[in-house]
């Protein structure tokens, strides 16, 4: 997915469903935030597991400005307890340490994984330990571009849909499933304008990865 195939599902998604519609009016219209496919990706992925968005980015950049990058060696030559000092818990140390050494070995080739199906990019990153549905299917959408992926055990996508659509309850996972049958074969952008939407309201930004320094920097919203 690229500006133009975003902007163009945008529009489709905008004419067919008056909630995301709404959306639109109300919050503008999104950039294409992606984050860089990669390893620096993947550990943002872990560290934003069922913690803010906030205090991952935190963590993060507190172990990119320590170690001078992010990339698997250096995280590999850091201790447990400067891991600690920067926030990344005990267990999440562990993943990152097991995903480290996958990339070093070759057993996840994250470039092969780039050019392979959904399916076998969700098998190859879930057979990893800390790695589950949630985080494989974020990175199929916000990294690998994939254009109808539908996170349905994103708790903020969740709110968001029950939001937009002005639900009494916020759904969980097995019912996001049938309610985002509507937005098929557009889910991703579909995802995004809720997530916008859910962001917008709180007065936060969607974040992304500046690739050559691994740093995390906001996207302003498209008000067009």
């Amino acid at each position: 997915m690229d500006e133009a195939t975003f902007s163009q599902a945008v529009d489709d998604l905008v004419a067919r469903d008056a909630d995301l519609a709404r959306l639109v009016d109300e919050y503008g219209r999104p950039r294409l935030w992606t984050r860089p496919a990669g390893f620096a990706a993947l550990v943002l992925l872990i560290l934003e597991q069922q913690v803010s968005l906030a205090s991952a980015a935190a963590a993060y950049g507190r172990v990119v400005d320590r170690l001078g990058g992010m990339a698997p060696d250096l995280l590999l030559a850091t201790s447990p307890e400067e891991l600690r000092a920067d926030g990344v818990s005990r267990q999440k140390d562990r993943y990152l340490r097991v995903l480290s050494e996958a990339v070093l070995s070759g057993s996840l080739d994250l470039d092969v994984l780039a050019r392979q199906p959904d399916d076998e990019v969700r098998r190859a990153l879930v057979a990893l330990p800390g790695i589950g549905p949630w985080t494989a299917d974020v990175y199929l959408l916000a990294c690998l571009g994939r254009p109808d992926l539908w996170p349905v055990g994103d708790r903020a996508l969740q709110v968001a849909t029950a939001e937009a659509l002005g639900l009494d309850d916020v759904p969980d996972s097995a019912a996001l499933v049938g309610l985002g049958e509507r937005w098929q074969p557009l889910r991703s952008s579909a995802a995004r304008l809720l997530w916008h939407g859910y962001l917008s309201r709180r007065g936060r930004a969607d974040t992304t990865i500046d690739p050559l320094h691994s740093t995390i920097v906001a996207i302003t919203r498209d008000s067009s």
